[in-house]
């Protein structure tokens, strides 16, 4: 074998480890502000470590993980990446938190062909942020400088939650029962749902993404990052018995609703209880999409659907719009029908 005229580098191979090792002491300061008593050390060990709180008498572990889909693709021809990294933490604490779970901390992985610090950082800080927003810990995580592996300029993301419930307050929907009233959440726009949709809609339409869209540019409304709803939620939980949460993410209403609902019932939704925002409006219309299709692909302004005894409707609703959120009554749950389906939209 003929020697090489000169020693190579990892560099000459297109992994800057400097520039990793930048990025780390860039984010050291948002991982911070996300950090719990029971986090044990900081970034940079081998595992991150941490204690369950002795709040937790029988505690269950609830894990998930998710990524952004091709919203992805949007943050790229914006080139806006600062909030990509809230949407990242919201699909997946938003995911366990339905399931009763308090989540407790995250990690993330950033796959890139060539590492720009500043763009991973401005991401980084979206993710510490959603962390702050959910109440968990930025704990650790993955830069993975890969040549060859991305187009320029781009990368991917990915996300993983844990979190925490008691055994006895496990949310999993077997005590919803025909009666029951059922509320929806506003969402914050499309979240990270339907955009291969969404991005086919805009082709063809060529929106000015400048332009006023109803008090905000119309690139601010497509690339809105995700409704964080856990600390409204906790709190609800805390005052009175929740029946069932849905987060409504991929298969829109009609695909997630069903997931939390025993066999024996329907959820009846009223179409008209809500406002369709102004976003879905303008999908719906560029690109002729039929109401099923909506319902099946995009949450509709609905980002979050809540199941309580109809008797405790009412003050559920106060307590969430006291902790921020925009609640609409919804729907009821019914006795399902034989070959009815489970979520039904009039």
């Amino acid at each position: 074998m003929k020697p090489s005229s000169s020693p190579m580098t990892y560099r000459d191979a297109g992994v800057d480890i400097d520039a990793g090792d930048a990025l780390v002491e860039r984010i050291k300061p948002a991982a911070k502000r996300t950090m719990r008593p029971e986090v044990l050390g900081g970034i940079g060990g081998f595992g991150a470590l941490f204690e369950i709180s002795k709040k937790y008498r029988e505690p269950v572990l609830v894990s998930g993980t998710d990524g952004v889909g091709t919203k992805l693709r949007l943050a790229f021809q914006l080139n806006r990446h600062d909030s990509i990294g809230q949407d990242l933490v919201a699909m997946s604490v938003n995911d366990i938190l339905v399931q009763g779970a308090e989540p407790l901390f995250f990690l993330d992985y950033f796959a890139c062909g060539k590492l720009d610090v500043g763009t991973a950082a401005t991401v980084v800080e979206g993710i510490a942020k959603g962390c702050e927003l959910a109440g968990c810990a930025l704990i650790g995580g993955e830069t993975a400088e890969m040549p060859d592996m991305y187009p320029a300029g781009e990368y991917d993301l990915a996300g993983f939650a844990v979190g925490a419930v008691e055994k006895a307050n496990i949310i999993d929907g077997k005590s919803i029962m025909a009666g029951d009233a059922v509320l929806g959440l506003a969402s914050s726009g499309a979240h990270s749902n339907g955009y291969s949709l969404i991005r086919r809609i805009v082709e063809r339409a060529q929106p000015d993404l400048a332009a006023d869209f109803h008090g905000q540019s119309f690139a601010d409304a497509l690339i809105a990052p995700t409704r964080i709803y856990v600390k409204s939620l906790l709190k609800l939980m805390e005052a009175l018995p929740v029946k069932g949460l849905a987060h409504i993410t991929g298969g829109g209403l009609t695909g997630n609703v069903p997931r939390i609902l025993p066999d024996n019932v329907t959820a009846v939704l009223d179409q008209a209880a809500w406002p369709l925002p102004p976003l879905f409006q303008w999908l719906q219309r560029e690109g002729s999409v039929a109401d099923d299709e909506m319902h099946r692909v995009f949450n509709c302004g609905i980002g979050m659907v809540v199941v309580v005894a109809a008797a405790d409707a009412v003050r559920a609703r106060e307590l969430l719009t006291a902790a921020g959120e925009t609640v609409y009554a919804i729907g009821r749950i019914e006795v399902r029908q034989v070959g009815q389906e489970q979520t039904i939209i009039r």
